[in-house]
């Protein structure tokens, strides 16, 4: 028979846990939506700090020029009827996904801007950058059944830096992409062509080329708990019409999706795809999603806008639904477990975390090719600014 008290003793030593009893010292992290059940979480509102340009060239350039401007149909004439099959594959440049770009073009950004970040001297150190895509993959993990992923971490002067690896089985789908799927990624893109303008008041021309090169990017800092996050996204297009004209508020998100005709297609739309539409927004601070719904035949008949913070409502009483708290809670957790973990300061040591559905996070270690990821010129430049030797002025400055 046990001791008396001692089940009582267990009972105060369990009250006393915290309550999600998560040691982050540990070699993995679990992801079940139940152990990230809590209240939501701190997050800072985002405030966008620069942004950039990538060519049709795929050229970085760092100003606003790849910018477009939202130009919707006008809402008392007809529906629209977006022919988005219109100039596949004949006017269609993809970008060439081989070319593994990492972090490359934020870290250009960021070497720009180092001197001139809100937040003062020290505050990159303290920080974690990364693509908002990143984010997005770890805000959906808890739900996600499908597709695993790989992040890669290195700690280099303080700062946390997370850049995706592709897993071989995205690898191998990517290679054998079936042409259907290669269309509809165009489709998605052709859609943007019809609802942009090239300036403000302007109006579409879907008659030109779609090149998945071009892209405007947002540069963003935020914080979820008690982690800083510098996050860059690509932003479809602005609203020049939109209550403020501040960024982020006057981004808008655009995405197309399958025309749907049964209260069940809805719930699965609900509950998978507007998760992804959420978090993908929620990120940057980005306030409204615009869909275009797409019929058999690939004309876009219909449009819907869907507020961002109004997306949780359609399954706040589904049971199988999502949860806000559950996406941003694990990504705190996520995101504190990595800083545990990385712990050496050196740009050429890399932590994998790798993740399948189903499992928890794991972690691996290693050292340069193939999984570094911080290129030398960005190491070299970042390494010449240390304080370490006050600078003195030479005669000539």
């Amino acid at each position: 028979m046990e001791p008396r008290g001692t089940k009582r003793r267990a009972e105060k030593l369990e009250v006393a846990e915290p309550r999600n009893k998560l040691a982050y010292s540990a070699s993995s992290l679990p992801t079940e939506p139940a152990l990230y059940s809590g209240p939501f979480p701190f997050y800072r509102r985002p405030s966008e700090l620069g942004c950039f340009s990538l060519d049709a060239q795929r050229q970085y350039h760092g100003d606003a020029r790849a910018l477009r401007y939202y130009s919707p149909p006008p809402t008392n004439g007809p529906g629209p009827e977006f022919d988005l099959r219109d100039g596949y594959p004949d006017r269609y440049l993809p970008r060439d996904e081989e070319v593994r770009e990492g972090l490359d073009h934020l870290l250009r950004w960021l070497l720009e801007h180092r001197g001139q970040l809100e937040g003062g001297p020290g505050w990159l150190a303290g920080a974690i950058v990364t693509w908002r895509g990143h984010l997005t993959k770890l805000l959906t993990t808890p739900y996600e059944r499908q597709e695993g992923w790989q992040l890669a971490a290195s700690r280099f002067q303080g700062t946390l830096y997370l850049s995706e690896v592709e897993t071989p089985a995205a690898r191998a789908q990517r290679l054998a992409r079936p042409p259907l799927l290669r269309e509809l990624m165009y489709m998605g893109y052709k859609f943007e062509q019809y609802m942009c303008a090239d300036k403000p008041g302007g109006s579409p021309d879907p008659s030109g080329e779609v090149n998945t090169n071009v892209a405007f990017c947002s540069v963003l800092r935020s914080r979820l708990g008690n982690h800083p996050l510098l996050f860059s996204g690509e932003v479809d297009c602005t609203d020049p019409q939109a209550p403020s004209t501040q960024p982020p508020t006057c981004y808008v998100e655009l995405k197309t999706s399958k025309e749907m005709y049964s209260p069940g297609q809805w719930r699965s739309f609900y509950r998978h795809k507007l998760l992804k539409w959420w978090a993908q927004s929620f990120l940057p601070g980005v306030p409204k999603v615009v869909a275009g719904f797409r019929n058999p035949e690939g004309f876009v008949c219909s449009l819907k806008t869907f507020p961002t913070m109004e997306m949780f409502e359609h399954v706040r009483n589904d049971r199988d639904g999502w949860n806000p708290s559950v996406c941003m809670n694990f990504c705190a957790a996520f995101l504190s477990f990595a800083q545990s973990t990385v712990v050496q300061d050196d740009s050429r040591l890399v932590h994998l975390f790798s993740w399948e559905p189903g499992g928890p996070v794991t972690v691996s270690v290693h050292r340069d090719a193939p999984y570094a990821f911080l290129p030398m010129w960005y190491v070299e430049a970042m390494t010449q600014d240390l304080p370490s030797v006050p600078k003195t002025p030479s005669p000539t400055e």
